[in-house]
């Protein structure tokens, strides 16, 4: 191995972990831990959970901690953290620890809009960007995609089901694939009659049959709007159409995800759901290490079932192709007025059912731009969630 790899290689294995107190973040933090070695955590963020900030930091020795919540920031300032820890406040301040040239891999695992501009830095500095935000993907995915590109960079996906398709795209070129296929759930409401989704409430949305998730990506999975975004993530970080990405109801949550290749054979990727492991892959790639998730036990019989999925049940689905088709400020549209229609949901604004319906009426609305800037997905980003607010007023 060359000086140059050594130093490369040296680089990736100093992470910052944006969004640590959340369970993609605190799954990062786990891995690290028992990766040992020259891992080493260089930065964290988190955004108003300032007192798990101290313990985390003294953990892990870490010399750039961040507080994102600008109505926190008094509250941080009061911390007690070692010497040798920076104490960073604002986005401002995510955005110097994306660019810090000591950091190699970035892990995006904020939730939201709100983890878009600090992928892009990292991505402009030609850091391995490691992404569970699939929001920035979502919003501005030619923007990010082309920025990796042009600077050299990485972009390794965490979430479960890209990771699957990730690495099941090992076993061929991209003029062989002849689809991909993302597994979902199917939430809490795959068995209901469709007549009681009106009238389900927030416990019921919240109680995921199979992940321990944050609260609103929970939401997103009993709408499936979370595969309805995944679909438009799997077209930007594959370069696929959206007609050779498929979504079928997988309820075990075993196989992660599959790609069937154009001579009909499929490869799939299959373990117990935990996102320790592609967490895992997505720092040490392309090398394999022992990881402390849960192993298949091949000697237990196993019924592993899939399903069509029901648009009539899930037409948050159906918006995910109609975005990967159109582009441009679509994705950024779709993301902004979900996220505020699901929040709307969790204060007891509107019905489940509401969620959807009002996502759509202002995507359709919207004034739309094949080829936008930050600026402009942003300012749509911001007009859509004024919308949600108006619809349920």
């Amino acid at each position: 191995m060359s000086q140059a790899e050594r130093s490369e290689n040296s680089s990736k294995s100093n992470v910052a972990v944006f969004g640590a107190s959340g369970s993609i973040g605190s799954g990062t933090l786990d891995v690290i831990r028992q990766l040992g070695g020259s891992w080493r955590v260089s930065a964290l963020s988190v955004h108003s959970q300032v007192d798990l900030l101290t313990s985390m930091v003294e953990q892990f020795s870490c010399p750039l901690a961040i507080v994102t919540d600008s109505e926190q920031a008094e509250k941080a300032r009061q911390l007690r953290l070692p010497s040798t820890t920076r104490l960073l406040l604002g986005y401002d301040g995510l955005l110097e620890a994306a660019a810090d040239p000591e950091i190699g891999t970035v892990v995006a695992a904020m939730v939201g809009a709100a983890g878009l501009e600090s992928s892009l830095v990292a991505a402009q500095s030609g850091k391995r960007l490691a992404l569970a935000n699939k929001e920035s993907l979502v919003i501005a995915g030619d923007l990010l995609t082309q920025t990796i590109n042009d600077s050299g960079g990485e972009l390794i996906p965490i979430d479960s089901e890209h990771s699957a398709i990730f690495q099941a795209l090992q076993s061929g070129g991209p003029s062989e694939v002849q689809r991909i296929i993302l597994t979902a759930s199917g939430g809490p409401f795959r068995t209901w009659d469709k007549q009681r989704l009106a009238s389900a409430t927030i416990e019921d949305a919240l109680a995921h049959p199979t992940w321990q998730m944050g609260r609103k990506i929970t939401i997103d999975s009993a709408t499936m709007m979370n595969k309805a975004l995944e679909v438009i993530e799997a077209r930007w970080l594959f370069d696929l159409p959206p007609e050779k990405i498929e979504v079928v109801i997988h309820p075990q949550s075993i196989i992660h995800s599959m790609v069937e290749f154009v001579d009909g054979s499929v490869v799939a990727q299959l373990s117990p759901p935990d996102m320790r492991l592609p967490i895992q892959y997505a720092l040490t790639y392309p090398e394999r290490l022992p990881c402390p998730c849960p192993k298949i036990d091949w000697t237990q019989s196993v019924n592993l079932q899939w399903q069509s999925v029901d648009l009539e049940r899930y037409p948050a689905l159906q918006l995910g192709w109609e975005v990967a088709g159109r582009g441009g400020t679509s994705g950024a549209v779709l993301n902004a007025a979900n996220e505020a229609a699901v929040e709307r949901f969790l204060l007891g604004q509107i019905r489940f059912t509401d969620i959807v319906t009002a996502t759509q009426q202002v995507l359709k609305q919207h004034e739309f731009s094949s080829n936008p800037t930050l600026e402009e997905l942003m300012r749509q980003d911001r007009w859509a969630r004024m919308e949600i607010s108006r619809w349920t007023a």
